[in-house]
């Protein structure tokens, strides 16, 4: 099924923005990805990101959309929602169903908040209704390691705070060669992303989404932490919570059962 997975762009003033679209369905799934985008965006990468969402192929047509290239200085986490819908609007989509990772997650909030004629169903997974201590602590350091040129640094501590002492056993064996993987060129978009989160605050908000909404969080979190989704169930009406246990912010990459229990809250009618 691979042969359906493509790359794309949408043209958005005087950028873009990339796009890797999966999928036959004929519903629509957009997936918002985290503040890693900051340093690689999808350009490309169809064929590699296409596999956890084989399941979907039948039922939905699967976007993961980058923020877009060129971000000016100040560009929010609201600025990014409304270029997001800009570029589905583009691609003729009038329904979605969304799913934001992490940052991916804040962007979601605001087009659901913005735009809920558009957001069908919401997922929001491992993050945050606003900028706490603990997230603003993390973000402020890979922003320092960043601004070094530090990518060794910035790749090693993400991952200390992202995965279960498990499964960071497999990554500690790329620790020699992680900081040349994924290095960018320069770190200006990636911090533009960091001030983002930093700034965010929509947690007053949102009593404004009103569309049936999943939220996935980690036991051990140690970026948003799990408070956060309790934070946005509770400010969300009727949303629904699954806390993994055991897991922190990489839950969506551990959890076996991850994929399936999204798709079966897209699916529950």
């Amino acid at each position: 099924m691979f042969w359906t997975a493509k790359n794309g762009v949408v043209i958005l003033g005087n950028t873009q923005m990339n796009y890797v679209r999966f999928g036959h369905g004929n519903r629509t799934l957009v997936i918002l990805p985290g503040l890693s985008d900051g340093l690689a965006t999808v350009k490309g990468k169809a064929l590699l990101l296409a596999k956890p969402y084989v399941p979907f192929f039948d039922r939905y047509t699967v976007y993961m959309f980058s923020r877009k290239d060129d971000i000016p200085e100040g560009y929010s986490m609201r600025d990014m929602a409304h270029d997001q819908a800009k570029a589905i609007d583009l691609l003729g989509s009038k329904k979605i169903c969304v799913m934001g990772v992490s940052q991916g997650g804040m962007i979601a909030q605001y087009l659901a908040i913005d735009h809920p004629k558009l957001v069908e169903k919401l997922v929001l997974v491992v993050t945050a209704p606003r900028v706490n201590n603990r997230l603003q602590e993390c973000v402020k350091q890979w922003a320092s390691f960043a601004k070094q040129g530090d990518h060794k640094k910035l790749m090693i501590d993400t991952a200390e705070k992202s995965y279960s002492p498990n499964y960071l056993k497999k990554y500690k064996k790329f620790y020699p060669i992680i900081g040349f993987i994924g290095k960018p060129l320069n770190y200006d978009r990636f911090l533009i992303n960091t001030n983002a989160i930093l700034e965010f605050d929509a947690y007053n908000e949102l009593n404004k989404i009103t569309c049936p909404t999943l939220i996935i969080g980690g036991e051990t979190d140690q970026i948003v932490g799990v408070q956060a989704s309790y934070e946005m169930n509770n400010q969300i009406s009727g949303s629904k919570l699954y806390v993994y246990p055991k897991l922190g912010h990489a839950a969506y990459e551990e959890a076996k059962d991850f994929y399936q229990r999204v798709f079966a809250f897209l699916e529950d009618q």
